[in-house]
C-alpha cells in the first residue's frame, strides 16, 4: 500500500459520506482515462464489460486477468478504482479473501462480491454472507479503508422479491460489508425501501425510468453505470453495419 493508494481509499470512502454519486463503470485503460476526463470522482470496474473485450460472456473470465485489469485500471487514472470481483473468483473462503488481497495489492480500493453463482443460481443467504465475512476479514487486515461492497443479485437475475433481497442485505451488513449493492431496483419505492431496512451507503443501478435526482430522493448515496461497455460496442456495430450496408461513412 503507497501513500497514494491511502489517499485514493479515504476519498472513496468519503464519496459515500457525502451527496449521492454516479460511480461509471470503465472497461478498459481508454475508457477510463475517457471517464475521468468527464470529471467523475470515483471508477468501478464492469465484469460484463471486461469480458466483453476479451471477446467472452460475463464470468468467463479467470482471477488472474481480473487482477491484472485491477492494476490497468488503478494506473490509468488517479481516480479511486472498485472492482466488481463477481462471487468473489474462488471455491472456498480462503480463496475469496486472497481474490481481494490481490487486487488491493495491484491497485484497488474497493471490490464488490455477490450472491450469484457462476453456474447461475443464488447462493443461500448464510453461504453468500460467509463469503462476504471473509472478504470483510482480509480486507480490514489491508491497513488502509478498503471499501467492500455486498451484492444481491435477486432482481438483477429475475427473482424480484424485494422482501428476501432486504434480508440478504441484511445478513451482508451484518458480515461486515460497507456499501450494499441491489442491482436491478426499478422503482423509486423499491430502492427506498432497501434504503430504510440498513445503515450501510445503498447502491444501484442506473436503469431508464428513473433519474438521478429520483433515485438520491429514494436514499441510494451511489449509482452506477456498467451499460457504457454495451452501449459503445453497439454504437461501433451500428455504424459499421451502415458502412457496409451503404457504402458510404456517416458522420
Amino acid at each position: 500500500m503507497t501513500a497514494a493508494q491511502r489517499a485514493k481509499a479515504l476519498a472513496f470512502r468519503a464519496l459515500h459520506e457525502g451527496e449521492p454519486f454516479v460511480i461509471p463503470n470503465p472497461w478498459d485503460a481508454g475508457s477510463a482515462k475517457a471517464l475521468a476526463r468527464c470529471g467523475f470522482k470515483a471508477l468501478a470496474s464492469t465484469s460484463g464489460g471486461f469480458a466483453q473485450t476479451l471477446g467472452r460472456a460475463d464470468g468467463e473470465v479467470g482471477v488472474e486477468e481480473v487482477v491484472e485489469h485491477a492494476r490497468v485500471l488503478a494506473e490509468a487514472t488517479d481516480l479511486p478504482v472498485s472492482m466488481d470481483l463477481e462471487h468473489g473468483h474462488g471455491i472456498t473462503l480462503a480463496e475469496v479473501a486472497r481474490t481481494f488481497r490481490r487486487v488491493a495489492a495491484a491497485g484497488a480500493v474497493g471490490g464488490s462480491i455477490e450472491d450469484w453463482h457462476p453456474d447461475g443460481y443464488l447462493l443461500e443467504p448464510g453461504q453468500a454472507a460467509e463469503r462476504v465475512a471473509a472478504a470483510a476479514d482480509a480486507v480490514r487486515a489491508l491497513g488502509f479503508p478498503f471499501t467492500l461492497t455486498a451484492r444481491a443479485e435477486n432482481h438483477y437475475r429475475g427473482n424480484p422479491d424485494l422482501d428476501d433481497t432486504i434480508r440478504r442485505l441484511r445478513a451482508y451488513e451484518d458480515a461486515g460489508a460497507d456499501v450494499l449493492f441491489a442491482p436491478g431496483l426499478r422503482a423509486a419505492d423499491e430502492i427506498r425501501a432497501v434504503c430504510r431496512a440498513v445503515s450501510r451507503p445503498v447502491s444501484v443501478m442506473a436503469l431508464p425510468g428513473m433519474s438521478m435526482a429520483e433515485i438520491a430522493g429514494a436514499g441510494a448515496r451511489r449509482v452506477s453505470v456498467p451499460w457504457l461497455a454495451g452501449t459503445a460496442m453497439s454504437a461501433a456495430v451500428t455504424v459499421a453495419t451502415t458502412i457496409l450496408q451503404t457504402g458510404d461513412f456517416p458522420a
